[in-house]
């Protein structure tokens, strides 16, 4: 009997390691497939890629402009994406009057939108052969294929000029070596032949870094967020990525994410010319409702937030195309320039896109260990093919299990790899939670969701100014922990957003801990 048992236990045994390498070996195959040269369609020139998979017919996607005009915008309260939005529940839906009804920015949560390419010369050719990004190559001097210095006619350090080169000739008056190959010599912070990969990406997973092509055309880049009352991090943001991003979605509830009512800040500021610097790329995006079920369970209410920011946003796009970049972030997540950039102006990355942040709490004078690595960004095909034009369905890790995925990626002849830009020790972006003055904590606290246990809004003692000042001095939590933080200083690579840093005293307060001397 005991050995009829040994036999049975050995044979299961050999069974899990059979299986465990057919899946090893599958998995290699799959990369081996995407490396090789089965797929050079994908990356050669994905803007004319043509649909191959349905999509909402009702999106404004790809439906030319006139036809957009007649079927209309949807109404505030109408369905936007073609199924019935949830019943509000016990929360009656709002009538929202906006200012100047007669304005130029009159009824903002009707308009539509209409995606151009970037102008921006982002690559330069030169006289000598070298194709090389302006912002990462060093402009006062190029190299040539022997490692030799080309000068270049300075206009400043900006600016590639054409270098003009002087060949031998021969006695029959042709070229004798040819034209000598000049190469780009890359800034720190940038790497690969032409410059224009940064350091977060060249030091990433990325799987394909040997497949890498600038595009002639770059994609369009769509950031979608929802805003409470984050509007100094919210100006962090644009100024980051105003240059880079083609498109903010910005949605904004007269709901708080616990239920009750509040105003509409955020349009108060946009009509009051505070976002002016960058208002030609907002949509504003308006949730007039509240989700059935969102009181008693907070977790409804926090992902209905991205699904109508997502749907209702995106139905109001026009002239997407499918390898256009789809990017969501919640408004305390801000990426690095650089790393969307590179989405923007590359090919032959996968998809998937996730990003490594910075943790910090109360400000960025406290770092926390590790990165917050949040899955963010994909094509606009991929977000309709296998999420369903739902952002919430990006943000979890769960693509290859959704119903799309498998004819999705059949169809675009490319095997899908999640990715991160940055790394655990190359920051991509910032991550900066309950980054408030006291006052802004408070107020956190009193519209949180109901769901995120325990709910610390609901303690009179916890939303104490004094309180919650002492928990910015040490660096403490609500239930009486104190985190252990590694020191920091704003000198540090990857501190915070530029801009804050250039505006340090308007900042302060979240760049150097405004309660440390006065405890």
């Amino acid at each position: 009997m005991k050995i009829r048992r040994h036999k049975l236990f050995f044979c299961c045994a050999l069974a899990l390691c059979v299986l465990s390498q057919l899946h090893y070996y599958s998995v290699n195959a799959l990369s081996f497939l995407w490396r090789g040269k089965g797929n050079p369609s994908y990356n050669a020139h994905p803007e004319r890629w043509p649909l191959q998979w349905p999509v909402p017919f009702d999106t404004g996607l790809w439906e030319p402009g006139e036809y957009r005009e007649e079927k209309g915008n949807a109404e505030v309260g109408e369905d936007p994406w073609g199924k019935e939005q949830p019943d509000s529940g016990n929360v009656n839906r709002m009538t929202v009057t906006f200012p100047d009804p007669k304005g130029p920015r009159r009824e903002l949560h009707k308009q539509s939108f209409h995606l151009r390419d970037d102008p921006t010369l982002f690559f330069v050719h030169t006289k000598s052969g070298a194709y090389c990004f302006r912002e990462g190559t060093e402009m006062t001097s190029l190299k040539d294929h022997l490692g030799q210095k080309v000068q270049a006619a300075g206009e400043g350090q900006r600016k590639i000029l054409q270098a003009n080169q002087e060949e031998p000739k021969s006695a029959q008056g042709k070229s004798a070596w040819g034209k000598r190959l000049v190469k780009c010599m890359c800034r720190p912070g940038w790497h690969g032949p032409h410059c224009g990969i940064p350091t977060m990406v060249q030091h990433s997973n990325l799987p394909t870094k040997g497949r890498l092509t600038p595009r002639k055309v770059p994609r369009r880049v769509i950031n979608a967020i929802n805003i409470n009352h984050e509007f100094d991090l919210l100006h962090a943001r644009f100024h980051e990525l105003a240059d880079t991003v083609d498109l903010f979605l910005v949605c904004e509830s007269n709901f708080t994410a616990y239920g009750n009512s509040k105003p509409l800040h955020f349009l108060r500021l946009l009509l009051n010319g505070t976002y002016d610097y960058v208002h030609n790329k907002i949509l504003y995006v308006l949730l007039d409702h509240f989700p059935k079920g969102g009181q008693q369970n907070g977790w409804i209410a926090d992902d209905y937030l991205r699904t109508f920011l997502s749907r209702d946003g995106m139905s109001r796009v026009q002239g997407a195309r499918p390898d256009d970049v789809f990017l969501i972030n919640d408004a305390d997540e801000i990426p690095a320039r650089e790393g969307i950039l590179f989405l923007k102006l590359y090919d032959g990355w996968t998809e998937p896109v996730s990003i490594h942040m910075r943790k910090s709490l109360y400000g960025f004078f406290w770092r926390q260990p590790g990165t917050l690595d949040v899955l963010s960004a994909c094509t606009v095909a991929m977000l309709f093919a296998v999420y369903n034009g739902d952002g919430i369905s990006l943000r979890r890790r769960e693509y290859f299990s959704m119903p799309g995925f498998q004819n999705y990626q059949r169809k675009s002849g490319h095997i899908l790899v999640q990715w991160s830009i940055g790394s655990p020790v190359h920051y991509a972006g910032w991550h900066c939670s309950w980054c408030f003055r006291p006052e802004g904590i408070s107020q956190k606290l009193i519209s949180a969701q109901n769901g995120d246990f325990p709910r610390w809004g609901d303690y009179v003692e916890k939303r104490d100014l004094n309180y919650i000042k002492g928990l910015i001095r040490t660096g403490g939590w609500f239930d009486g922990s104190v985190g252990e933080y590694p020191p920091t200083d704003p000198k540090e690579p990857m501190y915070s957003p530029k801009y804050l840093l250039k505006n340090f005293q308007l900042y302060r307060y979240v760049l150097d801990n405004p309660y440390a001397l006065f405890w």
